[in-house]
């Protein structure tokens, strides 16, 4: 795997991923919309101790949503780009913003979640699944990603 490292808008937090993220998400639900100022948000799920925030600090931000479900948002404390979040307060997993990459591209969605809530002009790729609201994980992730969310999830290393 290349390097992937990133970091905020005004540079004061850069952080690396020790390794490639366990799925992309490409998120098309309302909060992700209303919450990035945008059509939707790239996520790239991976182990918290999976992160290494290289230099800066980080700010938690709580943020509703339409579920009801703890969100939140790590933020640089200087800028407030948003660089990763806790969904349902899961300590050992994060939904990093993969545009918030170095290379902007290096992560391209697997799948595109809550399409039933997609904006109109947004035209989907006929080669990556897309899913109304959501799917079975089994169903879409590969061996190696299951065997990493069950370990991480047991607080145990995986490989």
């Amino acid at each position: 795997m290349a390097q992937l490292d990133g970091g905020c808008a005004c540079g004061a937090v850069r952080y690396r991923l020790t390794s490639k993220p366990m799925i992309v998400h490409c998120c098309h639900c309302r909060d992700c919309q209303q919450q990035t100022g945008g059509a939707f948000a790239i996520n790239a799920l991976i182990e918290t101790d999976r992160i290494e925030v290289l230099q800066g600090e980080i700010a938690v931000y709580e943020m509703p949503t339409d579920s009801g479900r703890p969100h939140d948002i790590h933020r640089c404390r200087k800028c407030a780009t948003a660089l990763w979040s806790d969904y349902g307060r899961r300590p050992y997993l994060r939904f990093v913003r993969a545009t918030t990459l170095d290379d902007r591209g290096a992560l391209p969605p697997d799948v595109h979640i809550f399409t039933v809530s997609k904006l109109p002009w947004v035209g989907l790729p006929s080669d990556v699944p897309a899913f109304a609201i959501y799917y079975e994980m089994d169903e879409l992730w590969s061996a190696g990603a299951l065997a990493r969310r069950k370990a991480a999830t047991e607080g145990k290393p995986a490989g």
